[in-house]
């Protein structure tokens, strides 16, 4: 069973073309590229690059319900 769509509200990260064919996780409040651990999150395949969305969101999600530190 499919997880649900998190809600419009819950959505921090996107992905987008980076202009090089390849695709970066970005910020939808800041627009920046998101970093993990430093490291920005471009120059990914986009299978990657969703599957970070997917986790960056979910740890956006937790801390905003406070699941999480």
């Amino acid at each position: 069973m499919k997880s649900p769509k998190p809600l419009r509200a819950e959505i921090r990260y996107k992905i987008r073309d980076d202009g090089t064919g390849m695709w970066a996780v970005y910020d939808v409040f800041t627009g920046l590229t998101a970093e993990l651990n430093g490291i920005p999150q471009d120059g990914l395949a986009f299978e990657v690059a969703r599957y970070m969305v997917g986790d960056l969101n979910n740890v956006y999600i937790a801390r905003r319900n406070g699941t999480t530190h």
